[in-house]
């Protein structure tokens, strides 16, 4: 069913009000008039998600007063399909080649940790998510996420996320509870089937694990201005990369983010900062038979922009995204390698990409990006280990093309030049994402 906002019904009021007047002016207060009308109409869009689930709460709390206060046992199976949650799939999948064998291909001066990685060779069935959400009641909103995964040749099913989030705090506030993904960064709350690229970019497979989720406590503001201001802070578990061992107590890990943003004619910018800290014990990284384990303190910070063009507002026909983020993360602790004692670890690592996407007509879309790492130099006890710096930045440079038959349905070609992998060479893929089911909007 569609939800219309009231911010949709108010456009659409100006719009037509826009047209009456149009009638009556000259060529140039026409093209003010829709100047007007599509920044109007573009101011709402980042708070649009926000507003139709407290749309969707307030219909379901209608359907809930109109039910009988009290249910026989026997019509208990009918009244409660009222309240079934809406149940979506996504599939996915890959095609992928590398010009050289990509086992144990680690970066040099910065392995992986987490779920990063390079995308698996051959032909490989990538996450099925499955997601769950409903209304809890007038006051709480629920989500689920199962992703389904083949590892060893047999089906793992995790619970990536399980959260509850309030639907009525006064002044802008939200919380949400559970297991989320961070709202540090732009990409980090993003599902893969949302990412522009097959991959994550390189500060986020290195500093992050690709994305940072963990359970804990999220609290948002969002500022009730004219410009987009949105406030939020976290405290979590710190169980997961970057994070490790769920240190004081199991409460690990914090952040703090804001961000900020609003419309220009047929264009929407977004513009933030984040910070995360962590306490990690014995987390490994780098090979999974020797990794190496890393007890200390560590944080990342970060920046990023993010601007959106659509002609004449118009996002299905013809549209231009361009996106970036600078990334930094230091290190405080004792580093046990294989087969040597724990070494003191003192550093600084940087990251940033550039990425841009262009929809030059419908269904088609072209990107390419660049990312990088660079690193201080942690001292001449790693020289020869995982950990030694090298002498050129890691940097990888990506093409992509993706056809959308229709917003359920993407396949993507990709190609990567890697120069961060210890092996250079050439990455070749295809990716399919389909999904079936209920999908909730994303964000901006």
């Amino acid at each position: 069913m569609r939800i219309i906002s009231k911010w949709s019904v108010a456009a659409t009021l100006i719009t037509l009000c826009a047209t009456d007047v149009l009638a009556q002016n000259s060529e140039q207060d026409l093209d003010a008039l829709r100047t007007e009308v599509a920044a109007l109409r573009g101011e709402y869009e980042a708070r649009l998600a926000e507003l139709e689930r407290r749309l969707q709460v307030a219909e379901q709390n209608a359907r809930q007063a109109n039910q009988p206060a009290q249910v026989p046992a026997a019509a208990s199976s009918t009244s409660q399909s009222a309240f079934n949650p809406a149940i979506g799939v996504i599939f996915s999948g890959n095609a992928w080649n590398h010009s050289k064998n990509p086992d144990g291909n680690d970066i040099q001066g910065f392995p992986y940790g987490g779920e990063a990685g390079l995308i698996s060779e051959g032909l490989s069935l990538g996450e099925t998510e499955i997601d769950i959400s409903a209304n809890v009641d007038d006051k709480f909103t629920a989500w689920l996420t199962l992703p389904v995964a083949i590892e060893d040749g047999e089906a793992v099913v995790e619970v990536e996320e399980a959260w509850i989030e309030t639907t009525a705090l006064p002044a802008g506030l939200s919380a949400r509870f559970g297991r989320f993904f961070s709202g540090i960064g732009y990409l980090n709350s993003k599902h893969l089937h949302a990412w522009d690229f097959a991959d994550q970019p390189l500060p986020y497979q290195v500093f992050l694990g690709d994305q940072y989720i963990d359970d804990g406590l999220q609290l948002r503001w969002i500022a009730p201005t004219p410009l987009y201001l949105e406030l939020g802070a976290e405290i979590m578990r710190g169980e997961r990369y970057p994070a490790a061992g769920a240190d004081n107590s199991g409460l690990g890990s914090y952040s703090l983010y804001a961000n900020v943003g609003g419309d220009a004619g047929n264009s929407s910018w977004l513009a933030g900062v984040s910070h995360l800290d962590v306490s990690a014990i014995d987390r490994p990284s780098g090979p999974e038979d020797e990794p190496a384990l890393f007890t200390g303190d560590a944080a990342v910070s970060g920046m990023h922009f993010v601007w959106k063009w659509a002609e004449n507002g118009n996002w299905k026909q013809r549209n231009f995204v361009l996106q970036s983020e600078l990334m930094w993360r230091s290190e405080d602790g004792m580093y046990t390698l294989p087969g040597s004692a724990p070494l003191a670890y003192d550093d600084t690592q940087f990251g940033w990409y550039m990425q841009a996407v262009y929809q030059p007509f419908p269904r088609w879309r072209f990107g390419t990006r660049i990312d990088a790492l660079s690193a201080d130099n942690p001292g001449a006890q790693f020289a020869g280990t995982l950990l030694e710096v090298p002498v050129d930045d890691p940097m990888r440079f990506s093409l992509m093309a993706d056809w959308s038959n229709s917003e359920f349905s993407r396949l993507r070609l990709q190609y990567t030049r890697d120069e961060a992998s210890r092996l250079h060479g050439h990455q070749f893929g295809l990716q399919y994402i389909h999904s079936i089911g209920a999908h909730g909007a994303h964000s901006f």
